[in-house]
């Protein structure tokens, strides 16, 4: 395109919102040597992007909002002129982007994908045909993608290379980002043969159970392989499981993608939480390979702390699938190890802090260095936290429960965890040792948990609970209940007056860590569980304790 279509795109296109700075034209880099987009990775530069988009399609990005369980479908895309430098972009494709923590309408501080060849084919930025601008909502620190982006990549696991870029958009100034680069095939040629198979999209908190969004593949009508992942994980029988699995899956990067984004305090993603993921059918190999997304809220914040158990539960079907194979729990401690030894290491990861800490900080804009400095120092802190505890935590990996002659085991080792609202807890004793959770009028979720580690079988969890004045008002599925994480059928009690007796019944299909919850739900009232009270039975094969 000529340098007066262009100006004539300029003054069509966006009369009277602002003046484009005078420029010369630059076409779009080609042929980039190497890797595509290697320089804005590898570099110490951070790039300036000026965003140009006009009123009416402005109005178009304000008309979205996300909504609770997603609906990235009703995006739209509206067409850009973007500016980096002497380089202008035309027709750029853009909408807005994020989740239930990272989503801010468009004249707030939104995160942003920006297509280059959507629009205009053939056109790319730096050799990448789509990126995305991260907002780092949930990341005060901008550092967190990079450096565990970094890390999958080093052990071995793909995942889209991060970086960062200062964004204008109509003149605004939007301060620092996060440059990540798109999902799609350009990016899987780096890391696969054949790239014909179908990249899943996760979603928001969606599993391989539920219907997944295609972001490139050519079978997108065709989800029969996924499917087959699927029924693989809910074979019964741990051997023949765990063959199939070595069919269908690359049970050996699973394992350390899963372990990395434990030690990562990764909790919202795929192996805890079964969320901010990519699954790529590797038809070369007919294997599926799971990738990393979301990594801003590490090495423990919000949901875990650097001290969270390096075995917790995974709510994820393939995680709970793999660990639960013969010798998956093994395999994975083995991985945890070598992690520890060969990338994940103290000393270099605060190095690398301190090297990517010094490219941003020129381009802090309004966030105060000092304030910076501080947020940086203590991810440091978290890491070397983590660390330590992930090697004792290995060196003191629990044992399976023991049960004595009646099947019966009791449980101890409570913690309380807030899960959303303002809950109090008290730990009681005397006669009736108890554990309490209250509200005080403020919607409330929190609970007591304790971990074990169960061999494969039938188990019940049983304990008493009394409650006094609880009001749900306000809150889903009020009341108390006991049950194990990541399971979500258990029978609320929305009110006991009076001690009773909960039973929550349960099957493992092979070894796994389980996080036992006592749990409480309401905004008004409190509720006692009986610590002395609460334990675990095996049952026979018929459903009945032995």
């Amino acid at each position: 395109m000529t340098l007066r279509k262009i100006a004539a795109f300029v003054l069509l296109a966006l009369p009277g919102i602002f003046a484009l700075p005078a420029f010369s034209l630059t076409p779009s880099l080609k042929g980039v040597p190497g890797n595509p987009g290697d320089e804005l990775f590898t570099n110490a530069s951070v790039p300036h992007l000026k965003i140009y988009i006009t009123a009416a399609n402005m109005q178009v990005l304000r008309n979205y909002q996300w909504q609770w369980g997603g609906n990235s479908w009703a995006r739209t895309n509206v067409p850009a002129l973007v500016r980096e430098g002497n380089h202008v972009y035309t027709n750029v494709a853009v909408h807005l982007k994020g989740g239930a923590g990272s989503f801010r309408p468009v004249d707030d501080h939104p995160a942003l994908t920006l297509n280059f060849g959507k629009f205009a084919r053939g056109q790319t930025f730096h050799g990448l045909e789509k990126i995305h601008l991260n907002n780092s909502q949930q990341d005060p620190t901008f550092l967190c993608e990079r450096l565990s982006r970094e890390l999958f990549l080093e052990a071995g696991v793909p995942t889209t290379r991060a970086s960062h870029a200062v964004v204008l958009l109509n003149g605004r100034p939007l301060g620092l980002y996060v440059l990540v680069e798109g999902w799609n095939k350009q990016f899987l040629r780096r890391h696969f043969g054949n790239v014909t198979g179908n990249l899943y999209d996760g979603g928001f908190a969606r599993d391989i159970d539920q219907p997944l969004e295609v972001n490139s593949g050519d079978f997108e009508d065709d989800h029969s392989a996924l499917r087959s992942l699927y029924e693989v994980c809910q074979n019964p029988d741990p051997a023949t499981r765990a063959a199939q699995l070595n069919q269908i899956l690359d049970v050996d990067r699973f394992l350390t993608f899963a372990a990395l984004e434990v030690l990562l305090c990764h909790w919202d993603g795929y192996s805890i939480g079964r969320n901010n993921y990519r699954v790529f059918h590797d038809r070369a190999a007919s294997r599926f390979v799971f990738m990393p997304h979301g990594l801003d809220q590490l090495f423990g914040t919000w949901q875990s702390t650097p001290e969270s158990s390096i075995t917790p539960p995974l709510k994820s079907i393939v995680g709970r699938a793999v660990l639960q194979m013969p010798t998956g729990r093994q395999r994975y401690l083995d991985r945890m190890s070598t992690l520890l030894t060969n990338v994940f290491v103290t000393e270099r990861l605060l190095r690398r802090v301190d090297e990517l800490s010094a490219v941003i900080r020129p381009h802090l804009g309004q966030i105060p260095p000092l304030e910076h400095s501080q947020l940086v120092a203590g991810l440091k802190d978290r890491i070397q936290r983590r660390t330590r505890s992930a090697a004792v935590q290995l060196q003191q990996v629990n044992q399976p429960l023991v049960f004595d002659r009646r099947g019966e085991a009791k449980l101890a080792g409570w913690q309380p965890k807030r899960d959303s609202g303002n809950p109090r807890f008290t730990r009681g004793s005397g006669a009736t040792p108890h554990l309490e959770v209250a509200a005080g009028g403020v919607p409330s979720a929190g609970s007591w948990r304790t971990s074990v580690l169960l061999d494969a079988g039938h188990y019940r969890l049983e304990g008493r609970v009394k409650t006094d004045a609880l009001v749900a008002g306000g809150i889903s599925r009020g009341g108390v209940s006991l049950r194990i994480s990541g399971e979500r059928n258990a029978r609320m009690t929305p009110s006991a007056p009076e001690w009773t007796v909960i039973i929550y019944d349960f099957t493992l299909l092979g070894l796994t860590d389980v996080e036992v919850v006592c749990e409480f739900r309401a905004t008004q009232g409190r509720a006692w569980f009986d610590a002395s009270s609460a334990k675990l039975v095996r049952l026979g094969s018929n459903g009945a304790p032995p």
